[in-house]
């Protein structure tokens, strides 16, 4: 009975959802204090409840349940016990059992950490998560639910998709998951100013470390994912430009403007409007990178789910809360006005041109990802966007944007004279240019204009987030004072993407492919590297067969390493799955692929030299602990004051 007692809690969470979200803001509309507290013990019942929930359809996992349809869809008994955890949410309905714990867990963290907040403001809050709450789990119990039994059971499972049964997707879900629901905290922020009609900086001081753990999150989720199709589907690059990796990129991308909106209007109390439309804007872009990936709209290997009926429970659910959100901002846009005045050349002017350029780069990743799928919807054909339409519109938005992000913090709130800011800066500005001269040269004794360019302002992005702390902390030492977090973890953020730009100009450059026909006994080389094929042998995992080739790999004659490439065949799903081989190194990957045979004892194989690819998400982990330490910063935990 413990997969009905799993269902029973959930509708008993769904009860709470409700109480939770439509009796404080009742309580706060009507100034009941005694209905504005049945919010956080609401909103604990309700995070114990669909934990509960959620352990017993683990529980269904790890004992081969196979009398629950979801776990014999996506289990058996040959599986290992990490992937019979990580096949929870393996798949559509399982993964909607985690989205709903971690929105409560969400609402249970704000109502731990929210006693500070006014009443108001705080049952105003928790009531709108508690509402979100109920369309999500309404969606998994009408239209998804895991919990359906298989009468009679099945035998065995028909397995986990092979190409989740890795440790990167034990851990890439649930960060991403953290990220994208993260984002509807600042959004029940947003909303709840918006119903209050308090509008003021106060708001904004409250959102920011909420904004920052979901963006690190996020940040985290996205990176994770990256690597993961790097190693693991064989193409031998980072990042495909797919709508599903797109779908978590545009919430990122809006995320990002909103942490520098939010300091604005904490500092200033500007940017009010923009502040809380890009809250709402990020919260909306991950509800339809929801609907993208659940909806059956796109076939790629990250989507779940190709149920259109559950994708119109998702579009009518969008519409109703961004819809609403939308329409209370336009109520209360006159109320949103500002009296602080900057010049363009200011902090506030670069973070706006920041905010723009963010907003327009969100823009056209939006349109190449739903264009293709309006086209089709419309009956028009069916066309593709690639990479060559994003790399041609996205990476120049890019560049100003970081030659502006290192300018930023240098700069003096209201106004800034242009001509002593570059003065000021003309040391990390010379330096930049040299080094993005020197460096590819000394590497590969070759450059382009391109690549001189990204590495000038990756450059100047590294050397001015090591600058500007350093010039803080000098002047704060001599008055008594530290320095706060927050500032070192923009530096770490900012410090992280001219780390991550190095490794994407670096490898795009200089990286090396090459497709081969080898024999055993066969030497060829690639970069400086010499591979020797030994030939194929039988491997046997614990569900899977394989064909391995060995490759001996040396330099000058000395011993490098040996790789082992795989052809895996899952004994379930009978499905060829590669498995590359790489020797991973800080300035350079060797990456192999074994391809098919090619008859009398010959095979394909892609090799590929990758210089600096680790840089990338070295320099998104950089960007991600960023967030942590200024999430970390204790003037958030302290209470705000009431603005006059």
């Amino acid at each position: 009975m413990i997969v009905e007692f799993g269902h029973f809690a959930l509708l008993l969470a769904l009860a709470f959802a409700l109480v939770q979200g439509l009796v404080p803001l009742v309580g706060a509309h009507t100034g009941n204090g005694a209905l504005m507290r049945f919010a956080r013990p609401a909103a604990a019942i309700q995070f114990a409840l669909v934990a509960v929930s959620y352990a017993c359809l683990t529980a269904a996992f790890v004992q081969f349940d196979f009398s629950v349809l979801y776990v014999a869809n996506n289990a058996n008994s040959e599986l290992p016990l990490i992937y019979r955890i990580a096949a929870v949410w393996g798949a559509h309905e399982g993964s909607l059992v985690l989205w709903i714990l971690m929105l409560a867990g969400w609402g249970l963290a704000v109502a731990a950490w929210s006693r500070p907040l006014p009443d108001e403001f705080a049952a105003r809050v928790l009531g709108i998560l508690g509402l979100l709450g109920v369309g999500f789990i309404l969606f998994t119990v009408f239209t998804s639910n895991p919990f359906e039994r298989l009468l009679p059971a099945a035998a065995d499972g028909r397995d986990l998709n092979p190409l989740l049964q890795d440790p990167a997707l034990a851990i890439h879900p649930p960060m991403l998951y953290m990220g994208y629901v993260g984002l509807s905290v600042p959004f029940a922020f947003a909303v709840a100013a918006l119903l209050g009609g308090r509008l003021d900086a106060v708001w904004a001081r409250w959102s920011r470390p909420w904004t920052t753990v979901a963006w690190l999150f996020l940040t985290i989720g996205i990176t994770l994912g990256s690597w993961w199709a790097y190693y693991e589907l064989g193409w031998g690059g980072w990042w495909f430009w797919d709508p599903v990796e797109n779908a978590s990129f545009l919430p990122w991308l809006v995320a990002t403007a909103l942490i520098h909106s939010l300091a604005v209007t904490d500092k200033r109390g500007a940017f009010k409007s923009w502040t809380v439309l890009l809250a709402i804007a990020a919260f909306a872009l991950s509800l339809l990178g929801t609907f993208l990936v659940r909806s059956g709209v796109l076939v790629s290997v990250h989507a779940f789910a190709t149920d259109p009926d559950r994708g119109v429970f998702l579009l009518f659910f969008f519409l109703v809360a961004v819809g609403g959100a939308l329409l209370l901002y336009a109520l209360r846009a006159g109320e949103m006005t500002s009296t602080a005045r900057y010049e363009a050349v200011s902090r506030e002017g670069f973070l706006l041109a920041n905010n723009v350029l963010l907003c327009v780069a969100t823009a056209v990743v939006l349109l190449g990802t739903l264009y293709p799928l309006i086209l089709d919807a419309l009956g028009l054909g069916k066309i593709s966007v690639g990479p060559p339409y994003f790399n041609a519109v996205f990476v120049p938005l890019m560049l100003p944007l970081v030659l502006l992000m290192g300018f930023g913090p240098f700069a003096r709130w209201k106004r800034t004279g242009l001509f002593d800011l570059v003065r000021r800066l003309k040391w990390p500005l010379a330096g930049s240019a040299v080094a993005a001269v020197v460096l590819p040269l000394a590497l590969e004794g070759r450059t382009s204009w391109l690549l001189s360019v990204a590495l000038m302002v990756a450059f100047w992005a590294m050397w001015t987030a090591i600058l500007d702390p350093v010039q803080r902390w000098r002047k704060l030492r001599g008055e008594g004072r530290r320095l706060p977090r927050s500032a070192l973890g923009m530096a770490f953020a900012h410090f992280g993407i001219g780390i991550f730009i190095i490794g994407v100009a670096v490898d795009t450059s200089f990286g090396v492919e090459r497709n081969l026909r080898v024999e055993a006994g066969d030497h060829f080389e690639v970069h400086g590297y010499t591979y020797r094929f030994d030939g194929v042998r039988m491997v046997r995992g614990p569900n899977w067969d394989a064909v391995e080739g060995v490759f001996e790999v040396t330099r000058d004659g000395r011993p490098v390493t040996i790789l082992l490439p795989q052809k895996r065949v899952y004994r379930v799903q009978q499905d060829p799955m590669t498995q590359v081989a790489l020797m991973p190194g800080l300035f350079r990957d060797l990456y192999l692929v074994l391809g098919e045979p090619l008859g009398d004892g010959a095979w394909s194989a892609r090799v590929n030299y990758h210089p600096f690819i680790r840089w990338i998400w070295l320099g998104a982990l950089l960007m991600a602990a960023g967030g942590v330490l200024a999430a970390s910063d204790r003037r958030y935990r302290l209470r705000p004051h009431r603005a006059a």
